[in-house]
């Protein structure tokens, strides 16, 4: 049987829609995750849903248990995960409200555990050629374009290590080394899912301009404007994408 986690990110601490069945507080070998696991019937499907940065979101970037996350989320049966992202927009076509599917990534983070091969597992050497599951993010891209939801198909994600924005200097080096977008939070996450073989795809909303490409200050006032506006379009996306999995 298919089942469809989703991780929520900034703006997202909490699933409308999802009828909780029930609270799951899992302890991995690698810890406890972020928040409880989720479970509940979003449309009637059933899903699992957690909060990436805690549900006080009080976890930075860089602190979260990104292992004890995934680990939970297939031990509980979990087979496919989308991750709703905020990011900032560095290629001239993505401007803020716009939600992105990128197929590549960068990684620029530093200090974080990143693999499940610590001595205590076999090595394995996955390939992370494209780091995001064509398939799911072909299906996910199909359903909103049957919403009439715009969303860009393709792009790298420069993932840095936060909590703090880049600066006008570092946004010049990601564009020049071909980003288009920047987050703070798709690795390792993606590197643990594709070890663990669960399809991964992040659904990124662009929620500003990233550093030095308006005149404009980046403020808290500007993101959460766009996420009040745009986060709300996600909802029935990921319920049409979990009705549409196709059964294992």
């Amino acid at each position: 049987m298919t089942r469809l986690a989703i991780i929520g990110g900034s703006g997202m601490a909490a699933l409308p829609g999802l009828d909780s069945v029930r609270e799951h507080r899992w302890q991995t070998p690698y810890g406890e995750p972020s928040a409880p696991v989720i479970e509940g019937l979003l449309d009637g499907r059933a899903v699992y849903f957690l909060a990436r940065h805690g549900a006080g979101r009080h976890l930075p970037p860089h602190a979260i248990n990104y292992r004890a996350n995934i680990a939970a989320l297939m031990e509980l049966g979990a087979t496919h995960v989308v991750t709703v992202n905020v990011v900032g927009g560095i290629a001239a076509e993505l401007a803020p409200g716009q939600w992105v599917l990128p197929d590549q990534l960068i990684d620029y983070t530093w200090g974080r555990a990143h693999s499940y091969c610590d001595g205590r597992n076999a090595i394995r050497h996955v390939d992370m050629t494209w780091p995001f599951h064509r398939e799911l993010a072909g299906l996910l891209a199909q359903q909103a374009q049957s919403l009439g939801m715009a969303v860009a198909v393709g792009g790298t994600y420069g993932c840095t290590q936060g909590p703090r924005l880049e600066t006008a200097a570092e946004i010049v080096r990601l564009e020049r080394d071909g980003c288009d977008i920047v987050g703070m939070t798709a690795m390792p996450e993606a590197g643990l899912a594709r070890e663990q073989g669960l399809p991964y795809v992040p659904l990124c909303l662009v929620v500003n301009w990233a550093a030095g490409k308006t005149a404009d200050a980046i403020t808290l006032e500007i993101i959460e404007g766009i996420i009040d506006r745009h986060m709300p379009q996600v909802v029935p996306l990921l319920s049409a994408l979990a009705a549409g999995l196709p059964s294992a």
